[in-house]
């Protein structure tokens, strides 16, 4: 309370009642849950058409791979050897597999010699198939010349060398 105050301007404005109330309705306010916070959005689909002029949509294309025939005929036979090998092991084992004389190392040794005719057969029928189809497709039509120069400066304590290439 100041000096410039009197005893009758800090007497209390309103009645215990209404005290009392206003008290209870400020506590209420403070305590009174917070209501949920509106959802983010977490994706965002434009529905706009796009405009004629500018970015197009997207287009199908077709999957083009570009391994060979060869390539590819050499694959998978490498896979299908290899799953016959691996059967015809399988089941060498299986026959000699109650011979008290036969070994684990025994089997390895045989299917090491199977694998290795399969991959013999393969790679002499690869040869043969590449000889047989050596079609190359120029793309080019007109004179093609490449001229390249290499420029080299070493210099330094240490001997850092910096090549150039000019095409």
């Amino acid at each position: 309370m100041s000096d410039t105050d009197t005893p009758a301007d800090w007497w209390p404005r309103m009645s215990d009642a209404e005290a009392n109330a206003e008290a209870r309705r400020i506590i209420d306010a403070v305590y009174r849950p917070a209501p949920p916070p509106k959802p983010i959005p977490t994706s965002y689909r434009d529905d706009t058409e796009p405009s004629p002029i500018g970015d197009a949509a997207p287009v199908w294309q077709d999957d083009r791979r570009v391994v060979p025939a060869w390539a590819a005929g050499t694959a998978v036979a490498s896979i299908g050897i290899g799953a016959g090998a691996t059967g015809v092991g399988c089941g060498i084992w299986l026959v000699l597999k109650g011979f008290a004389s036969m070994s684990v190392t025994g089997v390895v040794c045989m299917a090491v010699l199977f694998s290795g005719i399969a991959f013999a057969a393969l790679s002499i029928a690869a040869a043969f198939s590449r000889a047989r189809r050596s079609v190359s497709k120029h793309v080019y039509t007109g004179p093609v010349t490449k001229h390249t120069h290499v420029t080299t400066h070493t210099k330094g304590a240490f001997a850092r060398s910096h090549t150039h290439l000019h095409n």
